[in-house]
């Protein structure tokens, strides 16, 4: 299990992998061992040199690193594993968690807004958050000021913090006793390992990793432009519900909510219109568990499908079924050409399964 671990962990620390690479290497490999000695090949074929792999004595130091500090590992695929989260495409390979993952397998909502939220708003999310834990949901945040700091005083001890740096950063400083609590009592989620800072690069994969986690995602007071409108986004694409509670259009910072709301989110005002909202497709009501994303089949690829695909590519990100529309080709052997031009460094991945050629 430990040799297995790391090879997962080398796959995953290896430049140029991402959650749907992984994914597809793994099905086409069958384990992290045998893709990491076909890396030179696969990055040969894409028109480049081999990725750099995470060295293995570096691998050990953060596994080492991470048992230090009280927490381990979820692959995906492990029985524990956040289930709704396993359903998304991008679902990142391992999480680093402390605490009681059980709490994932409730009715999770997640509860998010403004950094720099009004009073009356922070009291509004504190309020739901309770409301919605005392009917038995786990609320999942950012750990972030504001809304974020309410929603999860208000739903304690029933709340998962997912965090933009290694598990034992605390970011902002002043939520330290707060993530430990939640370590303590809760959950919190990392991606990163320990030791890291919490740069701008990582916030996008946070939200992400909110947005899979939660059945239905709720907008407290969020500005036009905003993390909060980038994790109600992903939680759109995820075919999971957007909620928004609405605010006064005199305030920049209900403009965000008011604007969800106009494009078809649901309005709320109540703990009890969110429960009403997630009632009909509540998982637990399904005979049928939806069903993990499974990438496509491996397929082998030719020398004229690598062309016929690079030469549809360029800077603009292109959705990848336009390619496989285009190019005639099958859904799988288009993954390939894809998985073969990132890991030579050549493509780069964006939201909304789409695509570009790096420079």
């Amino acid at each position: 299990m430990a040799e297995r671990a790391i090879a997962r962990l080398r796959l995953l620390r290896t430049a140029g992998v991402g959650p749907v690479t992984y994914r597809q290497l793994l099905a086409r490999f069958g384990s992290a061992a045998a893709a990491l000695d076909m890396l030179p090949t696969l990055a040969r074929r894409g028109g480049g040199s081999a990725p750099r792999v995470a060295e293995r004595g570096a691998v050990e130091r953060e596994m080492a690193a991470t048992a230090a500090l009280g927490a381990r590992y979820l692959f995906l695929g492990d029985p524990d594993y956040p289930p709704l989260l396993a359903q998304s495409e991008a679902a990142p390979p391992a999480l680093i968690v402390r605490g009681d993952v059980s709490m994932c397998a409730a009715l999770t909502i997640a509860i998010v807004g403004a950094r720099n939220a009004s009073a009356a708003a922070c009291r509004l999310a504190r309020g739901f958050a309770h409301d919605l834990a005392a009917q038995g949901a786990t609320i999942v945040s950012g750990l972030a000021r504001g809304i974020d700091t309410a929603a999860h005083v208000g739903a304690l001890p029933r709340t998962v913090g997912v965090i933009a740096s290694g598990i034992d950063i605390a970011f902002p400083p002043e939520n330290a006793r707060l993530q430990e609590q939640l370590a303590s009592e809760c959950l919190v989620i990392a991606v990163q390992p320990p030791g890291a800072q919490p740069l701008a690069r990582h916030f996008p994969s946070r939200n992400r990793i909110i947005a899979g986690l939660a059945l239905g995602t709720l907008v407290v007071e969020a500005a036009p432009r905003s993390g909060s409108l980038i994790t109600a986004r992903l939680a759109g694409e995820l075919g999971r519900e957007v909620m928004a509670v609405p605010g006064s259009p005199l305030d920049p910072r209900a403009q965000g909510c008011n604007q969800l709301i106009r494009d078809g989110a649901t309005l709320v005002q109540s703990a009890a219109d969110v429960l009403e909202q997630l009632g009909p497709i509540d998982p637990r009501a399904l005979r049928t568990p939806p069903a993990p994303y499974a990438p496509p089949p491996p397929a082998e690829a030719s020398d004229a499908d690598r062309s016929r695909i690079a030469a549809l590519l360029g800077p603009v990100p292109t959705p990848v079924d336009e390619l496989v529309r285009q190019s005639s080709l099958t859904p799988a052997i288009v993954q390939t050409v894809l998985l073969e031009l990132e890991l030579a460094g050549r493509l780069e991945r964006h939201a909304g399964a789409r695509v570009s050629l790096v420079g």
